[in-house]
């Protein structure tokens, strides 16, 4: 039987020749930016279309376009597999669909992205390369002393793509890498792994602190007060996670104190971030709109990922980036 495989309409333009060339044998289901399928050409709302895969793809980037989105997908009369551009899967849209019986997919596409990004904020931070720029203008000479990253120990929380694209990095520069995750395993990239009964005893080692968990109900809030008494005096943070894993008070109180140095905020509890959240204007953090994906690559992964788990798809291989469902509670 013919799979059935809906996909954004502009995404065809780009992909449908590809998908084509593989000659897999499955039907290309479009649907529009209002929310209709395209089936046989006939606009026909999603109560009466069933699909065996459909591609949530990186196009539908405007926040109502997600949203809209995913009430498509919630009304279509049944989706086999999610393929989801997202890495985290908080949204509650996740949960509701899954409870439907819909196996989800995720990306690990923004991964290498997000990892450079963690690299160049800690690295412009931790070298002077802003007073570097102060003595050029002045004309002065005068040696600028930095701490390499190599003399530098990093706590990753969390150890999917995204923590393992990072520890990778990390590790290429000498540094000694702590990782929180499910189970304390180390490995190659990884020096010493623990889970997060044991933050105690790992925050008060970390000079960076990159947050790349998700969204649950352990991780919630888990950025605390009691957390960031913990920390090492002068550790950098950098949350590229969610917002809310980090209490905002709390972690302005660390910086006031001196206990945080700096902190490199890419999520917030609230998106866009109001223009009076007093984070704008903290002279000892950086914020970022939720662009630490926006890397010139992550739109070539995610294509490449999609054709390559539709592919075993039609196949029927083991796909690629598979969520458990119990982790929807």
């Amino acid at each position: 039987m013919t799979k059935t495989v809906g996909i954004y309409e502009k995404a065809v333009e780009g992909l449908g020749a590809r998908l084509d060339a593989q000659g897999l044998g499955i039907k290309l289901v479009p649907f529009t930016r209002d929310g209709h399928y395209l089936v046989d050409g006939v606009r026909t709302p999603p109560e009466e279309v069933s699909l065996d895969y459909l591609w949530l793809s990186p196009m539908l980037s405007a926040e109502k376009f997600v949203q809209d989105a995913f009430s498509m997908a919630l009304r279509t009369r049944a989706v086999g597999v999610l393929q989801t551009f997202n890495a985290g899967l908080d949204d509650p849209f996740y949960a509701k669909i899954s409870a439907k019986g819909t196996h989800i997919c995720n990306s690990s596409a923004q991964s290498v992205a997000i990892a450079e990004y963690v690299l160049a904020h800690v690295m412009s931070l931790v070298h002077p390369i802003a007073l570097q720029a102060e003595q050029q203008a002045k004309r002065t000479w005068q040696v600028t002393p930095f701490r390499e990253i190599s003399q530098t120990n990093w706590l990753i929380l969390g150890f999917g793509p995204i923590g393992q694209a990072i520890a990778s990095r990390v590790k290429a520069f000498g540094a000694r890498t702590m990782v929180v995750r499910r189970t304390p395993q180390t490995g190659p990239t990884v020096d010493v792994g623990g889970t997060l009964a044991d933050l105690p005893a790992l925050l008060p080692q970390a000079d960076v602190i990159a947050m790349a968990c998700p969204l649950n109900e352990q991780t919630r809030g888990l950025a605390d007060q009691s957390f960031f008494d913990a920390v090492k005096p002068g550790a950098l943070l950098v949350n590229i996670a969610r917002g809310a894993i980090v209490d905002d008070a709390a972690l302005m109180a660390a910086l006031d104190s001196g206990r945080l140095s700096q902190a490199v905020l890419d999520v917030f509890h609230t998106e866009p971030l109001p223009a009076d959240n007093p984070l704008w204007g903290h002279p000892k953090v950086r914020v970022t709109p939720h662009t630490s994906f926006a890397g010139s690559g992550t739109r070539g992964r995610w294509d490449q990922l999609f054709l390559e788990n539709v592919t075993r798809f039609a196949r029927g291989e083991a796909l690629q980036s598979v969520v458990d469902p119990a982790s929807f509670g």
